[in-house]
């Protein structure tokens, strides 16, 4: 019998930021998550007010719960940047004609479910209690904006937990002049980063706003990655 438990309650629901938004429409709700970027609450109401149906339809559809987990996450990933571009309002596109904001994120999680290649349970390394979906996609929005060399080094350090004299020695081998205290320099500044880019919505809601718990909890978010061990 497939599991229909539900692995994940959406504990940001309960946020007073989040509740605040609840009498928004679902055209709302777009449009200010379309309109101001660097905010990130009108994007967790989203996810709060269709996370369930997202996350049921994909309990029923894969047995393993953290499969189904990495499914999850990996669906409201591609939703975030979807959003960023979509139009539901009358007449925006002929062809989706009364489609809603539950109708597609149902086609959504449909096409997730059938496209998806859903590694094997033991290469899998994701919590979706220390990095849920809406928390995730803004670090690694903030992740993204790094230039490439302190992206990578963030992540050895905490993916892969790696020294400093590890990194720089794999880096040294791949052509790069760094030493050891570079990179416990540079390190400094991504988490800085981190913290400076993150919305402060986002810290609010997942973090309480509690600066020293943002960097605790980037570090140990960043430990958790949704992608398979290589």
């Amino acid at each position: 019998m497939l599991k229909a438990e539900p692995t994940y309650t959406f504990p940001e629901s309960n946020h007073p930021i989040v509740k605040s938004l609840f009498h928004h429409s679902d055209q709302e709700l777009l449009t200010l998550f379309q309109n101001y970027p660097d905010q990130g609450k009108y994007f967790v109401t989203i996810f709060c007010r269709y996370g369930m149906i997202v996350q049921t339809l994909i309990q029923h559809s894969v047995r393993s719960p953290v499969q189904a987990d990495y499914l999850f996450a990996q669906t409201w990933q591609h939703i975030f940047y979807e959003l960023r571009g979509l139009d539901l309002r009358e007449g925006a596109d002929p062809s989706n004609e009364n489609t809603t904001l539950q109708n597609w994120l149902i086609n959504v999680t449909a096409i997730s479910l059938n496209e998806v290649e859903i590694p094997p349970v033991e290469s899998i390394r994701y919590s979706l209690q220390v990095a849920p979906p809406p928390l995730w996609c803004y670090v690694r929005q903030v992740l993204d904006q790094l230039e490439a060399l302190l992206r990578l080094i963030l992540l050895m350090s905490e993916t892969f937990h790696w020294s400093e004299t590890r990194i720089a020695a794999y880096l040294q081998a791949e052509g790069e002049t760094i030493s050891s205290q570079e990179i416990k320099s540079l390190l400094q500044q991504g988490y800085h980063h981190l913290d400076n880019n993150l919305p402060e919505d986002i810290k609010a809601i997942y973090f309480n706003d509690d600066m020293e718990q943002v960097s605790t909890s980037i570090n140990q978010f960043l430990q958790v990655s949704k992608e398979p061990k290589s």
